[in-house]
C-alpha cells in the first residue's frame, strides 16, 4: 500500500531523514516508535504529501506521489485519513459540524445523509449525545474521539494517527488504542501511528518499527520487539538511561 524508497531529507544541513526504507503492510497497523525529534512526524508529512524529499520516493499503490501534480496529489489524499495530536477541531464549530466538515467540502450529498453519517460515526467512537456540543465543552479524550471520527467520516483507506494518546492519562490512553483497535476491526483501513507510548504500541500494532538517526533500524512484530537484542531498541522500550541513545 505505502512504500518509501530511499528517503532523505535535511533541515540547514542537519539529516532527519537518511536513506529511510520502509514498507507499510495493507490493512495492518504498523506502529513507528522514535525518539522526540527524530524524524516521525517528518515522515508522516511526507507520506501525506506535505513535504517533498530531497531524494528517494514516496510510493502510495505504486504511485510515487512526489510526481504529481497538484490536483492528482490531491486525489491520491482522498485515500487518507489523519488525526492529529491536538485533534485539530475547528473551535467555532460544534461536534456534528466537525465531523461533517469534510463530507461538506468533497462530497455533494443530502442533508439528511450528512446526519445519518455523521450520527453513526460518532455512535461508533461512543460519543452519542455530544453532537451539539462545542470543543471547548469536551474532555481531551473526547476531542481526540471526535478527531477519529472526522477522520474517518470519508471511509479512508488509509489512517495515519500523529501521536494519539499525547497528553491523555494512562487510562484514557488506553480508551484510545482501544478505539483504534475496534475501527480498524470495522473499517479495515492500512493504519500508520507515530507514537512514544510503548505500551499502547504492544497493544495497537501488527507491526513496529524504529527510526533511530533518520533510518528504520529495526522493523517486527510486538513480540519480535519484545524479545530484540538491538542495544538501541532495547533501551528504548525500557526507558532506561543506560544504552547507546545518548541524552
Amino acid at each position: 500500500m505505502i512504500v518509501l524508497q530511499r528517503l532523505s531529507k535535511s533541515f540547514n544541513g542537519v539529516k532527519v531523514l537518511d536513506d529511510l526504507d520502509i514498507e507499510f503492510g495493507e490493512k495492518q497497523i504498523t506502529v513507528v516508535i522514535g525518539r522526540s525529534g527524530g524524524g516521525k512526524s517528518v515522515m508522516l508529512k511526507h507520506i501525506i504529501g506535505l513535504m517533498k524529499p530531497d531524494s528517494g520516493k514516496v510510493l502510495i499503490g505504486g504511485i510515487d506521489i512526489n510526481a504529481l501534480k497538484k490536483k492528482e496529489l490531491n486525489e491520491i489524499r482522498k485515500k487518507f485519513g489523519m488525526v492529529f495530536q491536538d485533534g485539530a477541531l475547528l473551535d467555532s464549530l460544534t461536534v456534528f459540524e466537525n465531523v461533517a466538515f469534510p463530507l461538506r467540502r468533497h462530497l455533494k450529498i443530502s442533508e439528511k445523509e450528512i446526519k445519518d453519517r455523521v450520527f453513526s460515526v460518532l455512535e461508533d467512537v461512543g460519543l452519542e449525545g455530544q453532537d451539539s456540543k462545542m470543543p471547548s465543552e469536551i474532555s481531551g479524550g473526547m476531542r481526540k474521539r471526535v478527531g477519529v471520527a472526522r477522520a474517518l467520516i470519508l471511509n479512508p483507506e488509509i489512517m495515519l494517527f500523529d501521536e494519539p494518546t499525547t497528553g491523555l492519562d494512562p487510562v484514557m490512553s488506553d480508551v484510545i488504542n482501544n478505539l483504534i483497535i475496534s475501527m480498524h476491526n470495522k473499517f479495515k483501513f492500512t493504519g500508520i501511528i507515530i507514537s512514544h507510548d510503548i505500551s499502547g504500541t504492544f497493544k495497537t500494532g501488527d507491526v513496529i518499527a524504529m527510526l533511530y538517526e533518520g533510518r528504520i533500524i529495526e522493523s517486527g512484530t510486538p513480540e519480535e520487539f519484545k524479545n530484540s537484542n538491538n542495544p538501541v531498541v532495547k533501551q528504548f522500550i525500557s526507558g532506561s538511561m543506560e544504552g547507546p541513545i545518548l541524552i
